[in-house]
């Protein structure tokens, strides 16, 4: 057996249950993913798109074989569209790297303007109910919170792409709805690292919130008037 068949095939036990490697592998390259992002650096990118690849095949247990009864489409799907949007931040973040060195910040963080979070809010609920019935006709384990996860996964990496502060709430907002999920169907390296990403957000929102701040220009002073000057 080569690695790649190891890869696929091997399994550890968590709890008494069969667990795939390739979850655990998966997650890792994701949570590499995220410490690279928070440290604004380009190889957030093509790190998180092998960890999309890896547990989109954890996810379709009708497809590949896994040790769960449960497919979670939302849950696959969305690691299909984080490779697409992970396209568009990969060649965004390099777009503003270009010209300067490869361990520099790519992008300057900013809060989302009113008009953005406005686009933000009306997406996740247009997506959500859009995504729901969806899932539910495929048959998807848990229709509503995986329809959630999906959109809110999706805006949350278009937010990192664009470098809004905000993102960092919208993970938060899927991780608190994923490890109730995740947990139920056994999914539990997976549960387990939306545990972790969940404090590694906080951290994360704090970093990009000081970060904002403190790439704000200083408000400049206005000079006196002659009147003010000579009184």
């Amino acid at each position: 057996m080569g690695p790649l068949g190891w890869l696929l095939d091997a399994q550890v036990h968590v709890a008494g249950s069969p667990v795939l490697v390739r979850e655990i592998v998966g997650n890792v390259f994701g949570l590499a993913s995220a410490l690279l992002g928070l440290r604004r650096l380009v190889w957030a990118w093509p790190v998180g798109m092998i960890g999309n690849a890896l547990l989109f095949t954890v996810f379709l247990g009708g497809v590949f074989a896994t040790p769960q009864a449960h497919d979670l489409y939302g849950q696959a799907g969305r690691q299909v569209f984080f490779f697409a949007v992970s396209v568009y931040g990969w060649w965004r973040w390099s777009r503003n790297q270009r010209g300067g060195a490869a361990e520099q910040p790519a992008v300057t963080p900013r809060w989302a303007t009113g008009r953005e979070r406005l686009g933000l809010l009306a997406a996740a609920a247009v997506g959500t109910a859009a995504g729901y019935p969806v899932l539910a006709a495929l048959g998807s384990w848990g229709p509503l919170p995986d329809a959630w996860i999906l959109v809110g996964s999706l805006l949350a990496t278009y937010g990192m792409a664009r470098g809004w502060v905000e993102f960092w709430l919208i993970w938060i907002a899927v991780d608190a709805v994923g490890v109730p999920l995740l947990l139920r169907g056994h999914y539990y390296p997976s549960a387990a690292m939306y545990l972790v990403y969940g404090a590694f957000c906080v951290w994360g929102l704090v970093a990009w919130w000081r970060t904002s701040r403190a790439s704000q220009p200083a408000p400049t002073s206005i000079p006196p008037t002659y009147s003010e000057a000579v009184a």
